[in-house]
């Protein structure tokens, strides 16, 4: 019994121990290297458990992980955030029940089971419940610019596959007595893949020029770093607004082709106070820059998180209303069953969009002659956590955008690793899709990200801080810098490979019990 007990409380400490190195690969820590060995200690705690026990030690990782990852949430609802990592928690656990028994004696086809469950298990978080594809395991791994290039082919699932593949990979040769060859020989898969994946990498980042092609554009962020305490109050409103007008002024300095302001950087519902919009519409007039904003609209009775384009003679060019609202942020879906949480979540009553938006905008270039030309541009806008969705970024740059633009607000979570965590999934939209993408945020992070996920520059204070400063970045940028990734042009074919495999491993599964019944 005693002996139960110690081994059981090892295998408790070794779950614990696989969700504090899954934190520390994440921002603020981004020690992405232990990424690939951080599932090692919950592998060898899984080792011969029954299916029950393995759902609640890997359950364990993963309320330990998703606790110190989204430990921000509490700002908002201390509750919800309870709420939240208690549900994110069961996709680990379900990982633990479905692969315990793939841990002893590793074929080949085990092999590939693994991080086919993982993805296919992310996948899904992604999508369940409107989704929430925060933090995948790819993530962990945007300053890795080599390994990130794969997700031009694959999405950030490849990068979640082969990271995981990687940590089976190494506790098969920990719990296999070889010589180094034999391990090397057995362990081929793991090893070819990291290699192939690299050279890739290199190969993309060092061969192929994001920038050979297409017309280049100045552009401009601002960050107003408006406290969220402040964002909504009366009294606050020609403060606030007179800081962007200022902003923008500073930034028309550098003769920029478009100046973006961040979500819901005016503090007014648009057409219920039109005299702010006239004076941004003038400002536009007055630099002869076109200005991207966010703003809440109303339309037909209805609100909507929308982002706004003036030309540069101050016209309103077109209006894009967010497709992914924040479900128990932005609206309550299936408001019946979830009327009580309106007790404990800042719900709002909006609604989504309908259409995917591209802006089209020109600007006058003065030239040495007198004759002068027209700077075209097209682009889309990704409004507060759409860059989470993959599935959106395509299907805006299939459209026809250019560029792709960010525009959020983070100042709801503090001084935290949430800015820094939504950024990551930025990097990863640059460079599925091959293309620039610009960030505009309230508190920050703001700034201009390569479609090579290279951050190029971002808006900083004097000691270096990215959150909660205020300033304004320009920089330029290339439109449609290269040919459409796989990504772009055929979507999530990877997803469908992995569940395929899942599929035929189970139908093999289902035969050979037969056979020995």
């Amino acid at each position: 019994m005693v002996v139960k007990y110690y081994v059981m409380k090892k295998r408790i400490l070794l779950a614990l121990l696989s969700g504090v190195l899954l934190i520390l690969a994440f921002p603020n820590f981004n020690i992405w290297i232990l990424a690939w060995v951080a599932f090692l200690p919950l592998f060898f705690a899984l080792r011969g458990k029954s299916r029950f026990q393995a759902f609640l030690l890997a359950y364990l990782t993963g309320i330990i992980f998703w606790a110190g990852n989204i430990y921000w949430l509490v700002h908002v609802t201390l509750p919800g955030q309870i709420i939240l990592v208690l549900y994110l928690a069961l996709y680990f656990g379900f990982f633990g029940l479905l692969s315990s028994r793939s841990l002893s004696g590793l074929s080949l086809k085990r092999l590939f089971l693994l991080p086919s469950l993982w993805v296919g298990l992310e996948y899904i978080r992604g999508y369940l419940f409107t989704g929430f594809p925060w933090s995948l395991l790819g993530y962990s791994q945007q300053v890795n610019l080599p390994v990130i290039q794969l997700s031009d082919l694959t999405g950030v699932w490849g990068v979640s596959f082969l990271v995981i593949l990687v940590n089976i990979g190494i506790f098969r040769a920990l719990t296999e007595k070889h010589k180094l060859s034999e391990l090397i020989r057995r362990n081929w898969v793991p090893l070819l893949s990291i290699i192939a994946v690299l050279l890739y990498g290199c190969y993309r980042l060092y061969w192929v020029s994001p920038d050979a092609a297409g017309p280049t554009l100045k552009v401009s962020v601002v960050q107003g770093n408006i406290p969220q305490e402040l964002k909504w109050r009366n009294e606050a409103k020609g403060h606030i607004f007179n800081k962007y007008l200022s902003l923008s002024l500073y930034a028309a300095r550098e003769h920029p082709d478009l100046i973006v302001w961040p979500e819901a950087a005016l503090p007014v519902v648009l057409e219920e106070e039109p005299e702010y919009i006239a004076e941004v519409q003038q400002l536009a007039t007055q630099i002869q820059t076109p200005i991207l904003l966010g703003a809440l609209t109303q339309r037909d009775g209805f609100y909507y998180n929308s982002a706004v384009l003036l030309s540069s003679q101050g016209e309103i060019v077109s209006v894009y209303d967010k497709l992914h609202l924040v479900p128990f942020g932005e609206y309550v879906p299936l408001k019946g069953v979830f009327k009580f949480l309106e007790n404990i979540a800042p719900i709002g009553d909006m609604q989504k969009g309908r259409e995917y938006t591209v802006f089209q905008e020109e600007k006058e270039e003065i030239l040495l002659s007198e004759a002068g030309s027209l700077k075209k541009f097209d682009f889309s806008v990704l409004i507060c956590f759409e860059d989470l969705f993959p599935e959106l970024s395509r299907r805006f740059v299939r459209e026809g955008a250019g560029f792709l633009v960010n525009i959020t607000n983070d100042a709801w979570y503090k001084h935290t690793s949430a800015s820094a965590q939504h950024l990551q999934a930025s990097v990863f939209r640059a460079v599925e899709n091959n293309i620039f993408l610009v960030r505009s945020a309230n508190t920050g992070i703001s700034g201009f990200i390569s479609p090579r996920g290279r951050i190029l520059s971002l808006i900083k204070g004097r000691s270096g801080e990215q959150i909660f400063i205020e300033g304004q970045e320009t920089r330029e940028i290339v439109l449609r810098p290269g040919i459409e990734t796989f990504y772009t042009g055929y979507g999530d074919k990877f997803i469908l490979l992995v569940y395929l495999y899942i599929f035929a491993y189970l139908l093999l599964w289902v035969f050979k019990r037969r056979q020995v019944d």
